[in-house]
């Protein structure tokens, strides 16, 4: 099996659903700058149109979905999706998998999170026996704890784990061997001021805080109930959001690859003062990450 990103990527929610038109010329700006990979989230919405739209404004860089919610897509469509834009843009389109969370899903319709490791194995079935079967080198799994790593290194490319630290990725590159890629994405922010990089970070971690699945493995990784509790305690939020210049953002990007990474994709933090004018979008920090890290 061999591993379908090196070097560095964008994760970038903005991309995902900001403007268009603006997302699309940023990704081709991210293209030129030389970054290897786009990331999008999905909770919602046409994912495939916007993978598309990507695809279309870039040239070289992959496009990868961190993650397409398995409870949204079926497995035909996706590997038919699959199949028809890699027709037609080369193959550069990455599909990263995963079960989401409980509260989110239960929000539409209670009790439909039933069995999420049963759930993601007949994902694969089915993207195995579709007319346009979705091949194991172009699919990833945003697996974080032991049963869906094991599922990621048999039946996948490898894993896309989101909110983790290089502890987790020494973790997973230990589970998987030498074969499968580790994907891990990692959130900074661009500022040295300790308690504006804070504030910043836990604005972000506030959404995940209270889902289980994080907060599992968290606890897996060493981190208490206090950690976890009131916001995030300052070592937790230290540990998932690297914050400061470029020399220390780039020191964490080490630690992932000397733990395992084959590529890490950065997911630029900013306060909202610093994407007023540009739809939302981070685009001087993502400059300042390429001068500095590419």
């Amino acid at each position: 099996m061999t591993n379908p990103l090196r070097g560095l990527g964008i994760w970038s929610g903005e991309l995902r659903y900001g403007d268009r038109s603006a997302g699309d010329a940023a990704a081709t700006e991210l293209d030129e700058l030389g970054f290897d990979a786009l990331w999008i989230p999905d909770v919602g919405g046409n994912l495939f149109d916007v993978v598309e739209s990507l695809l279309a404004a870039t040239s070289r860089t992959t496009v990868a979905t961190g993650i397409l919610n398995l409870w949204m897509h079926t497995g035909n469509e996706t590997a038919a999706q699959h199949a028809r834009m890699t027709g037609k843009y080369g193959d550069r389109f990455l599909v990263g998998i995963g079960v989401s969370h409980a509260p989110l899903i239960d929000m539409a319709e209670a009790g439909r999170y039933q069995k999420p490791l049963l759930q993601m194995r007949e994902y694969l079935d089915a993207l195995d026996t579709t007319e346009n079967p979705l091949a194991q080198h172009d699919r990833v799994l945003a697996a974080l704890g032991p049963k869906m790593l094991e599922l990621a290194r048999t039946r996948t490319a490898g894993a896309h784990p989101y909110l983790v630290t290089p502890a987790h990725t020494a973790l997973v590159r230990e589970a998987f061997g030498p074969g499968p890629s580790v994907l891990p994405e990692q959130a900074v922010v661009l500022e040295s001021d300790p308690a504006l990089a804070r504030a910043i970070a836990r604005v972000h971690l506030s959404m995940y805080l209270g889902l289980p699945n994080y907060a599992n493995n968290w606890r897996r990784l060493g981190f208490s109930e206090d950690d976890i509790a009131n916001g995030g305690s300052d070592r937790l939020v230290d540990a998932l959001v690297v914050w400061g210049d470029e020399a220390t953002i780039a020191a964490r990007i080490a630690e992932h690859r000397d733990a395992g990474a084959d590529h890490v994709c950065l997911q630029l933090l900013s306060s909202p003062e610093s994407t007023s004018e540009t739809h939302g979008l981070p685009l001087a920090g993502w400059r300042r990450l390429a001068a500095a890290l590419l």
